[in-house]
């Protein structure tokens, strides 16, 4: 069954225009998720809201949101005040700048969605926006309403589809320089940056997510299926973290393992070889 559009309109490049659909690209549906209970009765704890000055229970009908101001008061703001200042979506996903790839700071990016199109008419304008992105090796920069707010889109192409990812706003990302700032304007060269390159080089690879454990997730479940079957969870070993004193002899040592790593990972490679031209022969 295809997954469930959570937004549906129009993407647009000038007067090329298809109708599309968002579905969200990454889920936490699948991580793992603990509920509040009251160790006495092994029940459920349910939360309710209370004033904050005299303790009393707030009904839901009671509670809307506010603005706290400079002094301390708060603007009282109903949720159809809110939603009537919302801007009225068109349901337009329109391409307002083309830039290339890789011209926006990953610091800006925040949730992807797949964008596909949403029935058969669409197909062949879908494809020709996609294809003359991919030709020219460009992202679209496009404005839509989501989820009620105003919101910038990196549109790319994406394998036979695109991807849109929303962006943060400049007043949400953080100004590096309060965090490095104190950091010392230190330049290394000669056999120590060598070294460290070569250290570098020998551990190139390809990203590849799979390779990737949540091991938090699995510390849990682990622990989730020691306690029911009444057993006690294994000791994790403490990692020793020692402070680099010498970092000429610590590059040393690293390259120094790097190579014979490589070395044995070769000599298992040579045996496997050798064992499977024995079974060919």
């Amino acid at each position: 069954m295809a997954a469930r559009a959570i937004w549906r309109g129009h993407l647009s490049v000038g007067e090329l225009i298809c109708s599309v659909t968002l579905h969200g690209a990454a889920s936490e549906g699948e991580r793992i998720s603990f509920h509040i209970i009251n160790r006495e009765t092994g029940h459920r704890v349910r939360r309710r809201f209370v004033d904050g000055e005299n303790g009393k229970p707030v009904e839901d009908e009671d509670i809307v949101k506010g603005y706290e101001t400079p002094d301390g008061d708060f603007v009282i703001l109903d949720p159809e005040e809110v939603k009537a200042a919302v801007p009225e979506s068109d349901k337009r996903l329109e391409m307002q700048a083309f830039i290339a790839c890789n011209d926006v700071d990953t610091t800006f990016f925040e949730r992807p969605y797949f964008v596909a199109p949403a029935d058969e008419d669409a197909a062949d304008a879908y494809a020709l926006i996609r294809d003359a992105m991919e030709e020219e090796k460009v992202a679209g920069l496009a404005r839509t309403v989501l989820f009620r707010r105003v919101r910038t889109l990196l549109v790319r192409p994406h394998g036979e589809g695109m991807i849109a990812t929303t962006l943060n706003f400049d007043y949400e990302v953080r100004s590096d320089t309060e965090i490095f700032e104190e950091i010392s304007d230190i330049r290394v060269s000669g056999e120590m940056l060598d070294l460290a390159r070569h250290i570098i080089e020998t551990k190139m690879g390809r990203f590849e997510p799979s390779a990737f454990d949540d091991r938090y997730e699995q510390a849990v479940a682990e622990l989730v299926k020691a306690k029911l079957a009444g057993r006690r969870p294994k000791k994790l070993r403490k990692v020793e973290t020692g402070k680099v004193t010498d970092l000429m002899e610590a590059l040393r040592r690293s390259a120094g393992a790097e190579h014979a790593d490589r070395k044995r990972g070769k000599t298992k490679a040579t045996g496997r070889e050798a064992g499977q031209r024995r079974k060919a022969g």
